[in-house]
């Protein structure tokens, strides 16, 4: 079926984060200002229908009327491993197979299984602020390879320092955002090879956040690092999930693959045992099943949207720098020519134009002068954010 991504659907009134959650938000110091002509594009969801197999398998799943506890079918991971041998070429055995109810708590059991208080992580900033949250609420040491970043915006690996950092004897973990979170970057077979080959050499294991994988731009290759350096695949623990590929993330459906029986089982202890609900075991299998037609539709209309945004840019705000992401919803803007603060942007984003978007701080000092911005939503919805931040910044043309 055709999709009419452009259609608005009201959030409010949902229990919805981004649209309901203006209290938590504003206490999360988010923003001061959150009212009912606020635009939150600041988390990575969207407010895009789901596809229609989606509905229908929930809508079965409710008329049964009753939602005890749930095992996994045998489906259920068959499932997940041809999605990945189909749509990336990636094979893995089912009981490499681990449920979790979400990503960063997926995160935290892995930084407490395999570090200990002290033992060194390293991350790339600017990056997913759960990244650093997950080392320092769990006593562990913040290592920060950041990621270099040249005049046209475009990242790269900082592979000297990576190295060094992975050689201290502290060093025991290392957490790969592929596609990376913030900036858009899909990184290559070369570099994921070159990062799992330094990691291996120094007894570093890999946490490899692979959740975006899906969403990625026209003419782009998402390899999962696991793929990439298979014969070093025992070293590596991969997230993956439909929350942000087919906008469930409500649902809590996050699969780690892990390869090495030993990882595998130190996980689980940590972990411990999460039984799924109905709904998500019938969501997975319903997107995955018949979800590709919606993915691919989704995929080019935001291929669209970013196309328009960058344009809208160049023409009304040209001193923002800004480039189309490899992979991702999400858009990186670097405000720095203009001349103004990262406190004075945020001020006439956020109080002024009454739009909701994510100070590039939160991602690490590399992230100031920033901002993130997640653009699955309804194109007029996106349209008047643009627009409505273009005229705050009219006087400094």
């Amino acid at each position: 079926m055709k999709y009419n991504f452009d259609e608005i659907v009201n959030r409010r009134g949902t229990y919805s984060v981004k649209w309901d959650g203006g209290d938590l938000i504003k206490a999360m110091g988010l923003t001061e200002r959150y009212d009912e002509e606020t635009i939150p594009l600041f988390t990575a969801d969207m407010d895009l229908p789901v596809p229609q197999p989606l509905i229908d398998a929930l809508h079965k799943t409710v008329d049964h009327r009753i939602f005890g506890y749930t095992v996994f079918p045998d489906e259920y991971f068959e499932t997940v491993q041809h999605w990945f041998k189909k749509r990336h070429k990636w094979e893995f055995k089912k009981d490499e197979i681990i449920y979790s109810p979400g990503t960063v708590h997926a995160l935290n059991v892995a930084v407490r299984a395999f570090t200990q208080p002290g033992d060194g992580v390293i991350i790339q900033r600017p990056v997913y602020p759960p990244f650093t949250s997950s080392i320092e609420a769990n006593g562990r040491t913040l290592l920060n390879n950041s990621l270099i970043c040249d005049e046209d915006g475009n990242y790269s690996i900082d592979f000297a320092d990576f190295e060094v950092k992975a050689k201290e004897e502290k060093t025991k973990m290392f957490i790969l955002c592929n596609p990376h979170n913030p900036t858009g970057r899909v990184f290559n077979k070369e570099d994921l090879r070159k990062l799992a080959e330094i990691c291996v050499e120094n007894n570093v294991v890999i946490i490899a956040d692979e959740i975006h994988g899906d969403i990625i731009r026209r003419n782009q290759t998402f390899i999962p690092i696991a793929k990439a350096a298979h014969e070093h695949a025992d070293h590596i623990i991969t997230f993956t999930a439909i929350n942000k590929t087919f906008n469930v993330a409500g649902l809590h459906c996050t699969n780690v693959i892990i390869t090495s029986p030993e990882l595998r089982k130190t996980f689980n202890s940590v972990m411990g045992m999460h039984l799924p609900s109905p709904f998500t075991v019938s969501a997975l299998l319903a997107v995955y099943h018949e979800g590709e037609d919606w993915l691919e539709q989704l995929k080019e209309y935001i291929d669209d949207t970013m196309d328009w945004a960058v344009n809208f840019l160049a023409e009304n705000m040209p001193k923002v720098k800004v480039r189309i992401p490899e992979g991702t919803y999400i858009m990186w803007m670097d405000f720095s020519g203009y001349g103004l603060t990262p406190e004075e942007v945020h001020d006439r984003i956020y109080n002024k134009a009454n739009v909701l978007l994510e100070d590039g701080k939160m991602f690490g000092e590399e992230g100031l002068h920033h901002q993130r911005i997640c653009i699955p939503s309804p194109r007029p919805m996106i349209k008047e954010a643009f627009e409505r931040i273009a005229r705050e910044f009219e006087d400094l043309k």
